[in-house]
């Protein structure tokens, strides 16, 4: 049996996006569940908007994932290179091959026929015909919709197919600009899509499309074909707005007396206002839920469930593995999907709670350190169980991993951040200065300096005292925390010990 071969083929304009990772996910665990081999490929042809910062950016977001490739750039293989850059000589010699084999031609009409101008002839200053100014845009498939406008379509009179031998033969000699059509024979052209069943298109909705540009750079429909051929690609998993684009490529793959790969076109994904997603609706690119503070397994997860299915069952919570175990092109949906960040982050918090300690300690230390709160101490000892004990602390409200940071701060960071309108609510009157004196008193003499002990001991100062525990609470809270609100605030005491705690109340009445 052939092992199955997918391929993940973005363009580098931009960073990975929400759909491009789907897209690449899919591909990945159908490689993996079968014991295939996952390619990744960089569609690098559009010079003037691609970057290497953007290759970089591409590579980074899939190693955040957790999607490695065995075939691609860094990675290597047999079947390269895998840059489409690289490979402009093959698309050449791979259009010329359907010229000779009958199934294109020359094409020298001027960019204004390309566009569809009714008057227009092929003439001897035609410039750039096939520019990309002429052609409809075409997506690459791990590029979002959105990012640069679309050309218009139209359908080409195919004057060029028309020419003579001798007129061919001598606009060659004049070396005049030309492109390569595709020449769309009569008929239909079918496929089977893994999730859609059989589609068919009528080819005379199809224009004569262009192969190769005047400029010698290929369109997309060419240079797809080309490395999906090369590269040995037995299955194009790929989002639904290329299905407009397969008959093309179907003819193409025809063309070269090669098989056909199997397709599945994956649903779109919307936002919540039901329109296709794209930076209105908020961060897109994987990187940006990345310094969001998103755990990759949650997003990973989340991802996979907008538009697959594992069958039967309520069952949303998956571990890598079980992806892989469980993922068939079958469970694919054929409506599309709807990204809803809520949900999201419910997987991130979920995700998170099941997370050792350990893990998360390593994960924030970058985290901490851009903060500028690391300090030697939390790599060892005492001083990494006390973080340890933080992050336990932390945890059951916890989304992202930015927020060990920014709720962590009243332990990790030794300068007090106070909120004035917590100090306002809970520290602006006599009473509320005399109960905290009290309480500062209290805590330099309990033995032992735990949780347990200080609540039982300051809840019974509050009943001395003629007050409410929460008279008492309030104002020791935001003396040693700064803000309103925090974890248990005895267990945020034991954890930061009595000195750091009496040092702080009495910075607190001090400045008052």
């Amino acid at each position: 049996m052939t092992v199955p071969r997918l391929r993940f083929a973005p363009s580098p304009t931009g960073y990975l996006h929400v759909g491009g990772a789907r897209t690449a996910l899919f591909n990945w665990l159908y490689a993996r569940r079968t014991g295939g081999v996952f390619v990744l490929r960089i569609e690098d042809t559009d010079v003037e908007r691609s970057s290497m910062d953007m290759v970089k950016g591409i590579l980074d977001g899939l190693r955040w994932l957790g999607l490695d490739w065995d075939e691609g750039p860094e990675a290597g293989g047999a079947h390269g290179p895998y840059f489409q850059s690289q490979r402009l000589g093959r698309y050449r010699e791979m259009a010329e091959q359907l010229v000779c084999d009958g199934h294109a031609y020359y094409c020298y009409c001027s960019a204004d026929t390309e566009s569809g101008a009714a008057d227009s002839s092929p003439v001897a200053g035609a410039t750039d015909p096939g520019s990309p100014k002429a052609q409809p845009r075409v997506l690459a498939e791990g590029e979002e919709e959105g990012d640069t406008p679309r050309g218009e379509s139209w359908t080409y009179d195919r004057r060029c197919s028309r020419l003579t031998a001798d007129e061919v033969a001598a606009r060659e000699a004049a070396k005049q600009p030309r492109a390569i059509r595709f020449k769309v024979p009569a008929g239909e052209t079918t496929f089977h899509d893994e999730v859609h069943g059989d589609i068919t298109f009528d080819n005379a909705n199809i224009e004569d499309f262009v192969a190769l540009r005047s400029d010698g750079y290929p369109t997309y429909h060419l240079s797809v074909v080309v490395d999906d051929v090369d590269m040995a690609i037995t299955h194009v998993v790929r989002g639904d707005d290329h299905i407009s684009n397969t008959p093309k490529q179907v003819l193409l793959y025809r063309a070269f007396q090669r098989p056909v790969p199997a397709f599945a076109h994956v649903p779109l994904i919307l936002g919540p206002d039901k329109r296709r997603l794209s930076k209105r609706h908020g961060a897109t690119s994987v990187t940006e839920y990345e310094r969001q503070g998103f755990v990759p397994e949650a997003m990973v997860n989340f991802l996979a469930l907008l538009g697959w299915s594992p069958g039967s069952g309520n069952q949303e919570l998956f571990g890598r593995d079980e992806l892989v175990a469980k993922f068939s092109l079958d469970g694919i949906a054929s409506s599309n999907a709807v990204f809803n960040p809520e949900k999201l982050e419910w997987f991130s918090a979920q995700h998170i709670a099941a997370m050792s300690a350990e893990d998360l300690a390593r994960r924030i230390e970058p985290l901490v350190r851009d903060a500028g709160l690391w300090r030697d101490e939390y790599a060892a000892g005492a001083g990494r169980e006390a973080l340890r004990k933080l992050i336990e602390m932390l945890r059951p409200r916890a989304k992202r991993l930015t927020e060990f940071v920014d709720k962590g701060r009243f332990f990790l960071d030794d300068a007090v951040q106070v909120d004035a309108a917590a100090v306002q609510q809970h520290l602006s009157t006599p009473e509320s200065l005399a109960h905290l004196r009290a309480v500062r008193d209290l805590f330099a003499a309990a033995e032992p300096f735990d949780a347990t002990t200080l609540d039982g001991a300051l809840r019974a100062l509050a009943v001395t005292r003629g007050a409410k525990a929460a008279a008492l609470i309030h104002p020791t809270r935001v003396a040693v925390t700064g803000q309103s609100a925090s974890p248990g605030i005895f267990e945020v005491l034991e954890l930061l010990g009595r000195g750091r705690v009496l040092a702080r109340i009495d910075a607190c009445l001090q400045a008052r």
